[in-house]
């Protein structure tokens, strides 16, 4: 089976948001595959195995930090983890499952942090990955999901101006996605809702920026070109609280 409905969701540690409702907002969804970045735990740890699913899990080497993993319906074609280069799969921030009319790519992308003390690493994460997602996509088809830690246009966030070379707003990363997005990948949901504002899947824990919605757009799914004729919508759904993300869905028309 070629999974439909998808979900995309950085859960910022999947036992505190277990204790916050996952296992409701998580039946709520009634998706195909489940994608969670930032689970902050090993599999052992997460005591959540949902019905019906198969579990990928990829956790960093560091205890309690970063960290992927996806809940599929369908089996996949196959499994694999990280890029296959040691410099950067020590983190848990990739998995790729192969179905058979695409790959799903779920990606949890380095933070530059403050002080941009990470944006030389995030430079080259950024390379390795966009190269890695284009030689899947000389193969099939691509969706590419997850927490890419960047609003790439001003409209992705309340207050540019203000965030201007902030971790997530610099022109590098800016550029960086403007780089993958030329190398032949869309950004689903702009290309639904072009010039929809106010969307945004993560605020501050500070200041009641959530209730106000003084946000970022920071979580995508992307697809490559050639899986334009499968997408039929993309949605955030900023009312499924557990996190200071909120998920971002994607539905496919895809035959099986």
């Amino acid at each position: 089976m070629n999974p439909r409905t998808l979900v995309s969701w950085n859960v910022n540690g999947i036992r505190a948001c277990i204790k916050n409702g996952f296992a409701g907002a998580f039946a709520s969804f009634g998706a195909d595959v489940v994608c969670l970045q930032e689970v902050k735990a090993e599999q052992q740890q997460a005591a959540f195995a949902p019905e019906g699913y198969s579990v990928f899990w990829n956790p960093a080497q560091k205890k309690g930090y970063s960290g992927t993993a996806i809940f599929s319906r369908a089996a996949p074609l196959s499994a694999a983890y990280g890029l296959g280069l040691p410099a950067h799969d020590a983190e848990g921030r990739v998995i790729a499952l192969e179905f058979a009319a695409y790959y799903l790519v779920n990606v949890y992308t380095p933070n530059a942090r403050e002080g941009l003390v990470r944006l030389p690493y995030r430079m080259e994460w950024e390379d390795a990955f966009r190269a890695y997602l284009q030689t899947l996509a000389a193969q099939k088809p691509v969706i590419v999901c997850g927490d890419l830690n960047v609003a790439h246009c001003e409209m992705d966030l309340a207050r540019p101006a203000a965030n201007r070379m902030n971790p997530g707003f610099t022109d590098q990363e800016r550029g960086k996605m403007t780089e993958l997005l030329a190398a032949g990948f869309v950004d689903t949901f702009r290309y639904f809702h072009p010039e929809l504002r106010g969307a945004y899947s993560w605020w501050s824990y500070r200041m009641n920026a959530r209730a106000r919605n003084v946000g970022w757009r920071i979580d995508y799914f992307l697809a490559s070109d050639s899986a334009k004729a499968m997408l039929t919508d993309a949605a955030i759904l900023p009312e499924v609280y557990g996190s200071d993300h909120c998920p971002v869905t994607l539905r496919l028309a895809v035959d099986d």
